[in-house]
């Protein structure tokens, strides 16, 4: 591309965009490195800015692809275009008045934190909704585990109260 006549500058946003779009999740190093590397064109310009365009299309190129950033994005576009916004349900609701407490915010609350892996239990919205589902390649599938893993701290916790 650069012996094409392509603005460097160019390649460096078009792998920030690859680096978001294509690899996303999946190995979460690409973005800051392609990031870095669209500064250093600008800060080291070329011949030299060559060799890090490389480093950067190379490690985008090589590196396990997931476009579950860009599904989530799109499932909660579609989830307000729907409509639906669901209320903040009293036990989040802010309590620090009188009248707040009155009306029952706050009621219920469970402190995350005094719970295993800071799991409460509680529920953030009064219609389950899910948005994201991570893809089982590279970083991605430690995140799939995380998830799974505190599902069942959550379903632990409900059972206990």
């Amino acid at each position: 591309m650069l012996a094409g006549g392509e603005d460097p500058r160019f390649i460096a946003r078009r792998l920030v965009i690859l680096a978001s779009e294509d690899v996303g999740l999946a190995d979460p190093m690409a973005l800051p490195l392609a990031t870095a590397a669209h500064h250093a064109v600008d800060f080291i310009g070329l011949p030299e800015a060559e060799l890090t365009l490389a480093h950067a299309t190379l490690y985008i190129a090589t590196a396990p692809k997931s476009n579950s950033a860009t599904l989530a994005l799109g499932e909660a576009h579609r989830a307000l275009k729907s409509g639906v916004v669901q209320p903040v349900p009293k036990a989040l609701r802010d309590a620090h008045t009188k009248t707040n407490k009155q009306a029952g915010h706050g009621e219920g609350y469970r402190y995350s934190h005094d719970y295993p892996e800071n799991i409460s239990g509680q529920d953030y919205l009064e219609k389950p909704l899910t948005i994201y589902t991570p893809k089982s390649v590279g970083w991605e599938a430690k995140i799939a585990e995380r998830l799974a893993r505190w599902a069942e701290l959550k379903a632990q916790a409900k059972a206990r109260g």
